[in-house]
């Protein structure tokens, strides 16, 4: 133990004396991060701060006296990629690559990791073939890569999620006698140490994407190294509840931009931390926030490595469950409160229905056998979606229909048929049982009209096919 406190302390009097250094230096060059709208620091702040610690890091695993690197030959083999990771990190702290260019260095850091020896392997003594093994590896380590990125966004977010994290897993080996994790990542947390003394609010230095990107990967390899001794598939919970803030918050970002159909890269002010700003916390609240909410999740790991545990895994699964989802309801995403209401509030059904209704009187309309037969199907089908009153307006006059007279419409909706013929339909407030694509209705009634219409006159083909 005394030599892992001197290797941790190493880290920290590294990080802590090289941080200032790198900060000043690197503002004289003017390489910093400007405010913005996505931004909450009012003043340009450096973005190298990972220096300081991949330094801090690398020299106190090299310098390790001989016994203690021959007890940690996992860190030695994380090294160079993790030395991949921090330079493409660099280079976009520099230059703000492309994703695809970050994505590559991340890919090629992971695929040393594997062709090294440490990859999930395993998982709870059933073997995992290549084939497998290989993307559920480079996959583990893409997602913790960016979710400790996607949560730097606060002082002292990422570098503090870091640290409880980094101290959650040595805990844990410490307590199974993991002895090439507790050598890999006692080193890291004192180096994060060090550099929280100036990222703390306010932050005069931020880590940038080479020490955001290097902290997550870096992660995500001791995670790797703790399910090569992981004993049961529960056992697994360990990093995955260590690293549970930010990989909930990247869960979110990916599954809230599915389902308002923009692209998963794409940057927002959605995240959690902004969540809470938006709920009326300062900076610094949030920030303590999240770290009690990654005090709780470094508890419930502790309790299902512990060797007296094994039994109440699965409450632990049950209780963190529980607290995510009250976490995630006091957020107020409204999108997954409008996905709830359509998935279990009756909504699916009632655009399916709606839909369906629809697709039967776009085939009545295709099968009628004349203008007036179409007109008398309009009419059925409009009743039939719950409308006040349909009128045809054209040359020769306006044919109405009253549908429902104890209906007073509020709304009208005009859809052009031809240059001079025309439909309006009228409707009342919607019923909260009502649902109906208003849209679609009038494109498939345009269209089968042209259709109709372009075969008694051709010169109307035209019109039909725009």
């Amino acid at each position: 133990m005394g030599e892992l406190l001197w290797m941790a302390g190493k880290a920290f009097l590294i990080a802590i004396v090289l941080t200032p250094i790198v900060r000043d230096i690197f503002r004289s060059y003017n390489v910093v991060d400007r405010p913005g709208k996505r931004k909450v620091h009012a003043y340009p702040i450096p973005r190298v701060g990972g220096i300081a610690i991949a330094v801090a890091y690398g020299v106190t695993l090299l310098t390790a006296p001989a016994a203690e690197a021959a007890a940690a030959p996992a860190a030695c083999k994380l090294l160079p990629a993790a030395a991949l990771v921090f330079l493409t990190g660099l280079l976009d702290d520099f230059f703000s690559l492309k994703p695809v260019f970050k994505i590559v260095g991340l890919v090629a850091a992971s695929s040393l990791v594997f062709f090294s020896g440490l990859h999930i392997g395993d998982l709870a003594g059933q073997s995992v073939p290549v084939w497998l093994d290989y993307p559920l590896t480079v996959f583990w380590l893409l997602l913790t890569s960016n979710a400790l990125n996607l949560i730097d966004g606060l002082d002292g977010l990422c570098a503090g999620m870091g640290l409880a994290a980094t101290l959650t897993l040595f805990a844990a080996a410490f307590l199974r006698h993991n002895l090439p994790l507790a050598h890999a990542t006692f080193p890291l947390a004192g180096a994060l140490l060090g550099f929280l003394w100036y990222n703390i609010s306010p932050a005069t230095v931020f880590l940038g994407d080479s020490g955001a990107l290097l902290i997550g990967f870096l992660l995500g390899c001791y995670g790797m190294i703790w399910t090569q001794k992981a004993s049961t598939v529960l056992s697994m919970l360990v990093p995955l509840l260590a690293l549970s803030i930010p990989l909930l918050d990247v869960s979110l970002s990916v599954l809230r931009r599915f389902l308002r159909n923009q692209p998963i890269f794409a940057a927002d002010r959605r995240h959690i931390h902004h969540r809470l700003l938006d709920r009326g916390f300062s900076a610094r609240q949030a920030v303590w926030v999240l770290y009690l909410f990654a005090a709780l999740a470094a508890a419930l790991a502790l309790l299902a490595s512990s060797p007296w545990g094994g039994k109440s895994q699965v409450a632990v699964i049950v209780l963190f469950c529980v607290a995510a989802g009250v976490g995630i309801h006091q957020l107020r995403y409204w999108e997954f409160d409008i996905a709830g209401q359509f998935l279990f509030g009756g909504g699916l059904k009632r655009a399916l229905d709606g839909r369906l209704r629809l697709e039967r009187l776009t085939g009545d309309l295709e099968r009628a056998s004349d203008e007036a037969g179409w007109w008398t199907m309009l009419i059925e089908g409009a009743r039939g979606l719950g409308l006040s009153e349909i009128r045809w307006i054209g040359p020769e006059g306006e044919r109405r229909e009253t549908l429902a007279s104890q209906a007073a419409p509020v709304w009208t909706f005009r859809m052009p048929l031809t240059d001079t013929e025309s439909i309006e339909v009228s409707g009342p407030v919607p019923d909260a049982s009502a649902s109906f694509d208003l849209m679609g209705f009038a494109e498939n009634a345009r269209r089968t009209f042209l259709a109709r219409r372009a075969a008694v006159q051709p010169d109307i083909a035209v019109a039909a096919k725009s």
